[in-house]
């Protein structure tokens, strides 16, 4: 069973759970906005991309950006995904990040926008 995230309770009184495709989902959330250090168990996890949110905007931070999230993705969740293509907006106070990737499991290709506001 995989378990809903952001956690939360179903009508049944139970844990809610989700299907393979929104857990894969949930998990690539759960990676792309997590601070390196955050985990004190698996301290190299996570992006670090809120911390470009305010740099100024120019082709090598995008190239940066890219590049981390490929790395990060790739070492993580490499084995459910095969990422395809990785985008990075900052748009007013929130960071927007669309990914395209092809689930393993299934083959199915996937267009998915994260968005975060910055706090």
């Amino acid at each position: 069973m995989n378990i809903d995230f952001p956690y939360r309770i179903a009508a049944n009184g139970r844990t809610a759970p989700t299907d393979d495709a929104d857990h894969v989902r949930d998990m690539i959330e759960m990676l792309l906005f997590t601070n390196p250090g955050e985990r004190v168990m698996r301290p190299d996890f996570g992006t670090g991309l809120l911390q470009y949110v305010f740099a100024p905007n120019s082709p090598e931070l995008a190239a940066t950006l890219q590049m981390t999230l490929q790395a990060s993705l790739t070492r993580w969740l490499g084995d459910l995904i095969d990422l395809k293509e990785a985008a990075v907006e900052s748009i007013d106070a929130e960071l927007w990040v669309t990914l395209s990737y092809v689930l393993r499991s299934t083959g199915a290709e996937r267009k998915e926008t994260f968005t975060r506001p910055v706090s």
